[in-house]
């Protein structure tokens, strides 16, 4: 590339500099969800989701489509809420498996309606200053998508022959 060390070391101080408050931010992010699993905030609230009984599987799914809407990342919302899944799964004798891919399919659906993909959208298109309508219009299709993943979910959690293509 011909850069001399000097440069190179420079460009990436640079870009250090750029994306440093993302890397806090992220980090935040995993410390809230390991804090969380450690002092048994996520086992407390694992528990109360149990009381859910037959609908947790919609519940769980969007538990993941929020944790990714808020988070803007499908891996924050599993470290968040990845042990309360496997907890509510245990305590529902539902599998656990299921229950963590249920988390990262209804984040999938949260994916489209969370803040850096909303901007990210609005500034490939050009369409600086309609996030809002943007957010509107999506909205509706996340929150239905997620539904609908849930009710597979659901399926895959009690009715055969879905739920014999589940790993316990």
């Amino acid at each position: 590339m011909g850069y001399r060390l000097r440069d190179l070391l420079a460009a990436y101080a640079r870009t250090l500099r750029l994306v440093s408050l993302s890397l806090v931010t992220i980090a935040a992010m995993m410390a809230i969800g390991y804090t969380t699993r450690y002092s048994g905030v996520d086992a407390t609230l694992g528990l109360a989701f149990a009381a859910t009984g037959v609908l947790y599987p919609l519940f769980g799914t969007m538990l993941g489509w929020l944790g990714v809407a808020l988070t803007g990342s499908d891996t924050s919302s599993n470290v968040l809420f990845g042990s309360l899944q496997r907890i509510t799964a245990e305590q529902l004798d539902l599998s656990p498996t299921l229950m963590a891919a249920a988390n990262s399919s209804g984040g999938v659906m949260g994916k489209m309606i969370d803040a850096q993909s909303i901007v990210v959208a609005s500034t490939a298109t050009r369409w600086y200053g309609h996030e809002g309508e943007i957010l509107r219009y999506v909205f509706v299709h996340s929150v239905a998508l997620a539904l609908l993943v849930g009710l597979l979910v659901f399926l895959q959690a009690y009715v055969d022959p879905f739920a014999s293509m589940v790993i316990r």
